[in-house]
């Protein structure tokens, strides 16, 4: 083996390794950049006596959520996606009827967004003891989104065990709250008063 094919090879050699490096920083780069714009979606249960509450949905996550689909389920019985229908059945035989708020699928929720699926508000632990049971037992939601980038698949849901479980959000009664971000979509607010749903 000459001087040449030794250069030859090992030239070839630096070659296949400089490209498995930028290869790998390629990739690398990719999944920072989904990790930096991924969004993380929570259910959150809220019953606050003389406040508003429900199932609050929040996007913790530094990117926005593009919703690809929910499904909602009463008493264990599969009801439809989130969506007007499935929100009247639901709240049907509730009364104070509560509002809600649909989600349509490829709809975007910003990083910050913060609105209640289904909301009393003023609640009231003896008035409001059919909404109570409702949000707190009755009801099921799950919805699957994704980042910018898409193909993820991620869901959150409140059917699992640790979420039932989960401490109820009740905030310092000294601390004022901070306003919700408007809702996306269209609320449904049938037979309430016009100041119950106005944001």
């Amino acid at each position: 083996m000459d001087a040449n094919t030794i250069t030859a090879i090992c030239a070839t050699i630096i070659a296949v390794a400089s490209l498995a490096v930028t290869v790998y920083q390629a990739r690398a780069t990719r999944l920072h950049n989904r990790h930096t714009l991924r969004p993380i979606l929570q259910l959150r249960l809220v019953l606050i006596t003389g406040g508003p509450s429900g199932l609050l949905l929040i996007n913790t996550g530094p990117g926005p959520a593009i919703i690809t689909g929910s499904q909602v389920w009463l008493d264990g019985k599969p009801v439809g996606p989130w969506e007007r229908g499935a929100a009247r059945k639901v709240r049907y035989f509730i009364d104070p009827y509560p509002c809600a708020y649909g989600l349509l699928d490829r709809m975007s929720l910003e990083p910050g967004y913060e609105a209640f699926l289904i909301e009393m508000e003023n609640f009231d632990r003896e008035a409001h003891a059919q909404f109570g049971r409702l949000v707190e037992h009755r009801l099921d939601i799950e919805i699957r989104y994704e980042s910018l980038y898409g193909g993820e698949g991620y869901v959150v849901t409140t059917r699992s065990t640790a979420w039932r479980k989960a401490t109820l959000r009740v905030p310092d009664p000294s601390v004022p709250p901070r306003p919700l971000a408007a809702p996306l979509a269209t609320a449904d607010c049938t037979n309430r008063p016009a100041t119950g749903c106005e944001r």
